[in-house]
């Protein structure tokens, strides 16, 4: 069983994803689990891919506290 996490991106990161997915002829999903798998194991070639992954700067610290986006 997995589990499912949403992330908000800004508009250049998601054409850069966008891009580099259909050049390797993978879904984004399929794309960022493997960059993740590589970093979880310390492959130095992809560490720099946690870079990308940076801290939101204003708002909740938990979206899930935001209003509209709760399951009902």
């Amino acid at each position: 069983m997995s589990d499912t996490v949403t992330f908000r991106v800004h508009k250049s990161l998601a054409n850069w994803l966008q891009e580099k997915s259909v050049r390797m002829g993978i879904s984004q999903g399929r794309f960022i689990r493997e960059h993740l798998e590589h970093v979880r194991r310390g492959d130095k070639r992809t560490q720099g891919f946690m870079r990308l992954a940076g801290s939101i700067r204003r708002g909740p610290r938990d979206l899930s506290t935001r209003k509209g986006f709760a399951r009902k």
